[in-house]
C-alpha cells in the first residue's frame, strides 16, 4: 500500500495506543461478518464519498484496489450513489478516486 499521510503517521504516534485499538476493531468487524474486504472497502468508500471526506475516499479506493477491486467496480460503487447522495457529491468522488487509480504523472 502506497505512504500514508503526514498527519495520519502523526495521529499515530501520538495516540499509538489507540490507534491500534481501533485498527484492532475494524479487523474484528470485518471478520464478523460475511462480506469480503473487497465488498467491506466499497462499502467504507461509500460512506466516505456520503460525508464527503477526500482522504477517506482516497484510503479506501487503496485500500479496495488492494482487496482486489476493479477500478470500474470502484467507479461504479460511487455511481450508484448518485440518487441518495446527488451528482455533485459523487463528481467529487469520482474525482478524488481517479487521483488515486490515474495519477497524473
Amino acid at each position: 500500500m502506497a505512504k500514508v499521510p503526514e498527519h495520519f503517521s502523526w495521529i499515530t504516534r501520538t495516540f499509538g495506543k489507540a490507534m491500534k485499538t481501533h485498527e484492532r476493531f475494524g479487523r474484528e468487524l470485518l471478520a464478523a461478518g460475511p462480506l469480503s474486504r473487497k465488498q467491506a472497502q466499497l462499502v467504507q468508500l461509500a460512506a466516505a464519498a456520503a460525508v464527503r471526506s477526500e482522504g477517506a475516499v482516497h484510503s479506501h479506493v487503496k485500500r479496495a484496489l488492494t482487496a482486489g477491486a476493479k477500478p470500474a467496480e470502484i467507479y461504479h460503487t460511487l455511481m450508484l450513489l448518485t440518487s441518495t447522495i446527488g451528482f455533485p457529491a459523487v463528481s467529487a468522488a469520482l474525482s478524488w478516486a481517479r487521483e488515486i487509480i490515474e495519477p497524473k504523472s
